[in-house]
């Protein structure tokens, strides 16, 4: 009886790393209610099995005393174990769109699935109300349902700026080749946000995860600053 217990907890370590990583143990046994010590055992497993990877963060190695906390990440081995849909038809069906139709045919399709994204979440994120943080975690929220393993990150203390990250994408392989994919879905978030965002970094890419930087206020301009301007 403890054993599919066993695989069931070690499933839900990794799917934690795939949606927050890089990420601690530390983190992962608070989230589960475990041990640090049960949550470290699942993650030797999973190294072994080469489903996940020690992060190496070097802005951070240097700060305070002692080791520094060991993050964790997902390996595209652990991406391929997901579903995926139909990544592999969609990339034939795609190839054959380009050899058919050259780059604006790609370019146009990749405009309609960025229509499309935005059709798909706009009554979710309008529903949200105003405030750009709550409205880009329920797209967060949102694309979590459809597989992308999607997270909201605070930049310092969240007040200027946070990070969409999407540490899982059903599409990566279709991505992988057609690049332009990214990109619509990239101007869908803005235009779905209202701001202007900007992707730091995708799977596609060969990154951990997809981040999307998004502003969320202006600073706040020191009066001697305003009043040199005025000058």
């Amino acid at each position: 009886m403890g054993e599919p217990t066993e695989i069931g907890t070690r499933e839900q370590v990794l799917d934690l790393i795939v949606e927050k990583g890089p990420v601690t143990a530390t983190v992962i046994a608070k989230i589960l209610d475990l041990t640090t010590a049960a949550v470290r055992r699942h993650i030797t497993i999973l190294q072994d099995a080469g489903e996940i990877v020690q992060y190496q963060d070097y802005s951070t190695e240097k700060r305070g005393r002692g080791r520094p906390a060991r993050h964790y990440v997902a390996t595209e081995r652990a991406h391929d174990r997901l579903p995926e849909g139909y990544s592999e038809l969609a990339v034939k069906a795609l190839g054959y769109l380009g050899q058919v139709g050259g780059g604006p045919a790609i370019d146009s399709f990749a405009a309609a699935r960025s229509r499309e994204i935005e059709r798909r979440y706009a009554p979710i994120v309008r529903e949200a109300g105003n405030d750009p943080k709550v409205r880009a975690q329920a797209l967060a929220d949102a694309l979590t349902q459809d597989g992308y393993a999607a997270t909201v990150r605070d930049i310092g203390d969240g007040a200027f700026a946070i990070q969409l990250c999407q540490g899982h994408c059903p599409i990566q392989q279709v991505a992988d080749d057609f690049p332009q994919l990214c990109e619509a879905e990239t101007q869908a978030f803005a235009r779905l946000l209202d701001v202007h965002v900007q992707r730091l970094a995708t799977l596609a890419g060969g990154e951990h995860v997809c981040t999307t930087h998004i502003p969320v206020g202006a600073p706040t301009i020191r009066r001697s600053a305003l009043a040199a301007l005025r000058r």
